[in-house]
């Protein structure tokens, strides 16, 4: 009963493509807006936008969790970083998997998206995972001497707390704000009306996993082997060991305005992606049967 449950519901080749250019899309633009909010400073203390987490994590929950993570990651490079001209290389690595892995992960703890105990749950550990492990990373660039230390004014000179503040500060803005609330407002919401219009069945009749099925030895093993690629990633890249850097001049000229043709690209992008699921579902009711996930 369990793996035909399996079978029933997995996605098509194209539909993974097209939760994964959904999300890319989505989360592209979500990311040059979140550049756009201006920092509060008070006093020592910096409280500022880091993303917003409910968009990915909503396609991670609704969709399939590996192809929305992944979407959303490359959306951040591509549309936020390399169409901007800001794209720093290698060291770009450690994001991208700190931040797959936490989404991923997040994605697959909910098994009944209607749930709002699993949905807290998966926007906690979202924002928590992906805070952790970059945490983890800037304390170790400066206990080994990667990095230097910069001192906050008005606060001790302890690495810890400065990052044990910056952690919280997330947790807070981003873990509440702008993942927990969204999160539980939307997730029930969407579900079983997103996913028609994009030719797909919910995600419900999903096998349900417990916290000790999910982190089985082959997850973890997984997690912490791309963990430690991004780590030694992030040390070359601040060792001076760094490639495929791009920040070219010319787009300097342009001031933050050029930030609007990186928009208008993930906005083409995404209408683009809707219009096609849409004539695949228009398609596929023509067709005698039932649409496939």
């Amino acid at each position: 009963m369990t793996s035909a449950l399996k079978r029933r519901y997995e996605l098509t080749q194209s539909q993974k493509l097209m939760v994964f250019i959904l999300a890319m899309s989505l989360y592209g633009i979500s990311n040059m807006f979140s550049e756009l909010i201006p920092e509060l400073k008070l006093g020592p203390i910096e409280i500022k936008v880091e993303y917003f987490a409910f968009i990915p994590l909503t396609l991670c929950i609704l969709f399939n969790p590996l192809y929305a993570a992944l979407g959303a990651s490359f959306g951040e490079i591509i549309f936020g970083e390399l169409l901007l001209g800001q794209f720093g290389g290698l060291g770009e690595l450690e994001k991208f998997i700190e931040f797959s892995l936490a989404m991923y992960i997040a994605g697959l703890l909910v098994s009944d998206p209607r749930n709002r105990k699993q949905l807290a749950l998966a926007s906690f550990v979202a924002v928590g995972i992906d805070q952790m492990l970059g945490t983890i990373v800037d304390v170790g660039k400066v206990w080994l001497g990667i990095e230097e230390f910069e001192a906050v004014p008005g606060l001790p000179e302890s690495i810890l707390l400065i990052e044990g503040l910056s952690f919280l500060n997330a947790m807070v803005i981003t873990g509440i704000f702008l993942s927990l609330l969204p999160t539980l407002f939307l997730v029930p919401r969407l579900y079983g009306k997103i996913e028609p219009l994009l030719g797909m069945k919910p995600r419900d009749s999903r096998v349900p996993l417990s916290l000790g099925q999910l982190m089985t030895p082959r997850l973890l093993i997984t997690g912490i082997c791309f963990f430690f690629l991004a780590v030694v990633a992030e040390f070359l890249a601040e060792s001076d060991i760094n490639f495929a850097v791009w920040e070219p001049e010319f787009i300097e000229q342009y001031g933050s305005g050029y930030m609007w043709v990186s928009i208008g690209a993930a906005t083409l992008v995404l209408l683009v992606t809707v219009a096609f699921a849409m004539r695949s579902k228009a398609k596929a009711a023509q067709k005698p049967g039932d649409m496939k996930l």
